[in-house]
């Protein structure tokens, strides 16, 4: 997700795709430890997200 996209949308949104982000995260370590994910470079991603997530709602804040 681009942060122009993430720029658009409400504060109440942002903090919903923030819960939502964190929750797949969440789901892909654990798929990781039991061996089900294959591809690592979606976690990596997801974290990026968040932190972009994280950012923006923060520059809203002020």
């Amino acid at each position: 997700m681009e942060a122009k996209e993430l720029v658009k949308k409400s504060r109440s949104e942002l903090q919903k795709l923030l819960f939502e982000t964190r929750e797949k995260l969440r789901e892909m370590r654990f798929n990781l430890a039991s061996g089900k994910v294959k591809n690592i470079k979606e976690i990596r991603a997801l974290k990026k997200d968040i932190a972009r997530i994280l950012t923006v709602l923060n520059q809203k804040k002020d």
